[in-house]
């Protein structure tokens, strides 16, 4: 047997997650349940490995290159590389018993075999909420509104979620004669904002059928910009004529006037005719969200209508809308706008040991702070002191440097003279400036004054 130690390593493009990142990160997730709930959307899961043939073909040519699949045993498999195929799988299976329209959420990680960079990893998590099984214009507006909601509880002001719609672009293609064109068309759109205007015509040039002037009218499309209301008032007469196009504009002005009716203003919800969404089955309504610190970042919140996925599953009809929060993209952006704190610790407060026989004692103010609804950690370690042998707590400054170390704001001090005089003293790590509270006011007490100053 070789006794040569293996390299701990980590495999490229996936990572392993240190307290200060995984803090913040379970922060996101507890937001994003939150917001799901009050708007009703109930928890499901689904499993990591599905039969191929449900995620392949469903999301574009380029997931399907990227897509973990592998044979295991006799069976064909692959990882999600999504949460949304999955879910019309689940949706087509158990849609009898869960009875429609049907609201889920769903936190869960995904595979895809890219090329790892900044944000951007082969495994990731989603953050998802959609509602199936009604093609109703209120579940568009419900949408816009979420991640509106999201963000601000997540505590950015200044984003920006840009909207399309499927429809329009579809019903143009159909008025340029490029309909057969339209999945290589829209790829191409989708990519406008990273390289450019020449290059997307370029693409388009090369992979479809299409005339320069037609490539140029589709630019003209992407072109539009203004207020919402000078963007709708603009697409009037380039849908014009197609009803599929006109249906589209009328969407979209549904939807924005719906927002701007609870509050929303172009400051935070516009309207982009550039954005197309890259996988294949959006029909509709397509969001995109993105911070107006970080514009060049790429967007944080996706999603769209797909009033077809689960068509290859069963023959009931089941459109569906939902988008997805970009969980590790979002948390590499608020890293970069130094928005989290690194703390590498849970607790609110320590409670340092200064005599090993008063333990019982500091378990119980611990024990009582907790019920109250303060993360109490009491100091774990001590050392054997001779020649006693007996069990002697660490000196103070060592018990002080562990709570610096993991971000433990304040630190509780309750020796012999303090115990004997009825008090506790809070230490605030920060300054080191010291407060003194009676024990006798008891740990309630305690606990409500350190909401206070913790808040």
């Amino acid at each position: 047997m070789s006794n040569q130690l293996i390299q701990p390593r980590t495999l490229s493009g996936f990572r392993d997650f240190l307290p200060e990142s995984m803090i913040p990160r379970e922060r996101l997730m507890e937001t994003a349940r939150e917001v799901y709930r009050s708007y009703g959307f109930v928890p499901i899961d689904t499993p990591t490995l599905e039969y191929s043939e449900i995620l392949c073909g469903k999301g574009s040519e380029e997931t399907d290159r990227q897509m973990y699949r592998f044979m295991q045993g006799k069976r064909d498999v692959a990882m999600r590389f999504d949460l949304t195929v999955p879910l019309a799988r689940f949706a087509a299976q158990y849609c009898n018993e869960l009875g429609l329209p049907f609201k889920r959420y769903q936190i869960g990680n995904v595979w895809r075999g890219e090329r790892p960079q900044a944000g951007r990893y082969r495994e990731f998590a989603q953050c998802d909420f959609d509602t199936i099984g009604t093609t109703s214009i209120a579940s568009d507006i419900e949408t816009v509104l979420v991640i509106n909601d999201l963000m601000r509880a997540i505590g950015f002001e200044k984003f920006k979620i840009r909207m399309n719609n499927r429809k329009v672009l579809n019903g143009v293609l159909e008025k340029a004669n490029l309909s057969e064109h339209s999945v290589c068309v829209l790829r191409a759109l989708d990519k406008l904002g990273k390289i450019g205007p020449e290059k997307v015509k370029q693409e388009m040039l090369e992979t479809t059928d299409a005339t320069g002037e037609q490539a140029d009218q589709i630019l003209q499309l992407a072109k539009i910009q203004g207020s919402s209301a000078d963007v709708i008032k603009q697409l009037g007469p380039i849908c014009a004529g197609n009803e599929l196009a006109e249906l589209g504009r009328d969407q979209i002005n549904q939807v924005v006037s719906a927002a701007q009716a609870v509050g929303l203003t172009d400051d935070n919800l516009t309207i982009d005719v550039s954005i197309a969404r890259g996988l294949d089955y959006y029909t509709g309504t397509i969001v995109e969200t993105f911070l107006d610190d970080l514009p060049s970042f790429g967007s944080v919140c996706s999603g769209g209508r797909y009033d077809n996925l689960a068509q290859l599953y069963t023959k009931q009809e089941l459109p569906g809308i939902g988008a997805s929060l970009g969980l590790d993209r979002l948390l590499a952006a608020m890293q970069e706008l130094n928005l989290i704190s690194g703390t590498r610790s849970t607790a609110d407060v320590l409670i340092v040991q200064f005599e090993q026989e008063k333990l019982n004692d500091y378990l119980k103010i611990a024990s009582d702070l907790r019920a109250s609804g303060i993360n109490t950690e009491v100091f774990p370690e001590a050392v054997i002191s001779a020649p006693s042998f007996k069990m002697k707590p660490k000196r103070l400054n060592q018990q002080f440097k562990y709570a610096n170390r993991r971000g433990i704001p304040a630190v509780i001090i309750a020796g012999g003279d303090e115990m004997a005089a009825g008090v506790v003293k809070i230490k605030w790590m920060e300054d080191g400036s010291e407060s003194e509270l009676p024990l006798e006011s008891g740990s309630t007490a305690i606990a409500q004054w350190l909401k206070e100053k913790l808040s």
